[in-house]
């Protein structure tokens, strides 16, 4: 019941009208700084595998008011770190300005998902149901734990409750629905 890394922070209107609006791009990652003199960018990804970058072709850069195309000319890595180039960007003075900017791909361009693989921006604020089908609340956020994914839900009655997401408690999971059904284990609630 893993969630694809690239998501949204969600939990209130704004980052709602968010979701509506960049259901169709996912960030990838977030420049955070520049890389030597020659327009090179490095990339904190925002990805579950940094390795797909080796395969990324083009970009959106979201400047905040615009998204510019960018052609991905070569890709290295460093650390956690992936180290981008894009074509027609060649000095430092063109690229440093956009530190702390977005990147992002269509949802066509993004990584395929395995069964049971969500993309977490389409996971959040969806309906959450118990096994017996009454309402329990709506997903606000996943954090991603390295073992397992928990899903953190804001419950009818104002609570938060953290949710593994493993095969035990997450029984289905409806993107077209906006629906997950769960199991609550002893001690979750």
């Amino acid at each position: 019941m893993e969630a694809g890394k690239e998501h949204l922070p969600g939990g209130n209107k704004k980052a709602q009208a968010e979701k509506d609006l960049m259901e169709q791009q996912f960030q990838v990652g977030v420049i955070s700084s520049t890389h030597g003199v020659r327009g090179e960018v490095k990339v904190f990804p925002t990805t579950d595998d940094v390795k797909r970058f080796k395969k990324l072709k083009h970009v959106l850069l979201d400047t905040g008011k615009e998204q510019l195309p960018l052609e991905v000319e070569q890709v290295k890595f460093f650390k956690q770190f992936a180290i981008l180039k894009f074509k027609g960007i060649d000095n430092i003075n063109d690229i440093e300005k956009y530190k702390g900017k977005s990147l992002l791909v269509d949802r066509k361009d993004a990584v395929k998902l395995k069964k049971d693989e969500y993309f977490i921006a389409d996971m959040i604020g969806m309906h959450v149901f118990t096994e017996d089908g009454a309402e329990f609340g709506t997903l606000r956020d996943v954090l991603e734990t390295g073992a397992n994914d928990v899903y953190i839900i804001d419950t009818t009655d104002g609570k938060e409750v953290l949710v593994p997401a493993i095969k035990q408690c997450i029984l289905n999971v409806d993107i077209e629905e906006q629906k997950m059904t769960i199991h609550l284990l002893e001690g979750l609630v």
